[in-house]
């Protein structure tokens, strides 16, 4: 495939930034446009930095003014289930009508192709073992309800003109760059792995498991963990299948397989080396007692094949990431010292 331009909005968080070091492995030229609210330059490394809101009109124009691009890869959004609870307008106005200010700007500058980061909170508390893109959309939180507006208004543009996209709708995702050079930094985080590690280095005081009560094995939420690695080659893959002609198409992106809150701490412990400081409180609003993908759909369809399916590799390399991290700060700290 010939290298394309690439507009990857949010491209300095968490996940685009892991996607934006695959894309540009695989050749391709990136420009990220970010408002660093939550995202941070270092992680783009030396791809092109737009720093701009897609709350801003004119900002979002004058990027995609500015080259033509083959695709575009949307990753700016809130993603907290309790703050979208306690916030609702921030969700629907970060997730839904910024994306549609997106999509609609993409179609007027002959973006034809957008990879989506959506949520298995879509589907809200679906009574199946393993969650299909079949079942029924019914969001139990505005973080949910957000991205399946977005969805929504993404399937309707692009049944209207030339645009053609991949939703893909995540699961929990965990984890850290292989080499330990990027990983999740983002702030006021509430990410279970993250949290865990984040007590293990003495950064929090401890952890709560909110919940343990639900009708599970051990009274405990139970989530399909996904490494990051793996996530990012499925964004990649997705553009590759819209680039050969795809369809539009929503999918899953998940293991297939779940692990407790139990579970994930026990492992997180393990890869530490020691227990850690651990409070059992209340159930935390919005939270469903059991999210796990059939990723059937993406396997056929794009030929994912994860490669890094193993919890305590996933624990392993939050935890190697989170020692880069801590040398980062205090490097920083003694260069401001």
């Amino acid at each position: 495939m010939k290298p394309l331009r690439v507009l990857v909005t949010g491209g300095a968080g968490y996940i685009g930034s892991h996607v934006v070091r695959c894309l540009r492995g695989r050749g391709h030229h990136v420009t990220v446009f970010d408002s660093l609210v939550t995202g941070h330059a270092w992680a783009v490394e030396d791809a092109e930095l737009v720093v701009g809101d897609l709350a801003n009109p004119e900002q979002v124009e004058a990027v995609l003014s500015g080259a033509p691009f083959d695709a575009c890869m949307n990753f700016a959004a809130s993603i907290w289930v309790g703050e979208s609870v306690r916030d609702p307008a921030k969700y629907y106005f970060n997730n839904t009508t910024n994306a549609l200010r997106l999509f609609g700007l993409c179609v007027r500058h002959g973006v034809e192709r957008i990879v989506f980061s959506s949520t298995a909170a879509v589907y809200g508390e679906p009574d199946a073992d393993l969650i299909g893109e079949d079942l029924p959309l019914r969001p139990i939180n505005p973080y949910g309800a957000s991205k399946m507006m977005a969805e929504r208004m993404l399937a309707d543009i692009a049944a209207a003109s030339a645009l053609r996209y991949v939703a893909l709708r995540y699961f929990n995702v965990a984890g850290a760059a292989d080499d330990g050079s990027i990983g999740e930094a983002t702030p006021d985080n509430s990410h279970l792995v993250k949290v865990a590690c984040e007590v293990a280095m003495g950064l929090r005081p401890g952890l709560f498991i909110n919940g343990v009560d639900y009708q599970t094995p051990d009274g405990t939420c139970i989530r399909d963990y996904v490494h990051v690695e793996d996530l990012a080659e499925a964004h990649v893959a997705a553009l590759d299948y819209l680039v050969d002609g795809g369809e539009s198409v929503a999918m899953n992106c998940g293991y297939g397989h779940g692990y407790s809150v139990r579970q994930v701490l026990d492992t997180v412990q393990k890869v530490v080396g020691r227990d850690l400081p651990i409070t059992e409180g209340p159930r935390r609003a919005g939270d469903p007692p059991h999210l796990v993908a059939s990723n059937a759909k993406i396997q056929a369809v794009l030929g994912w094949q994860p490669r890094r399916d193993d919890l305590e590799a996933i624990v392993g390399s939050a935890w190697r990431w989170e020692q880069t991290l801590d040398a980062r700060r205090k490097q920083a700290g003694a260069a401001s010292a």
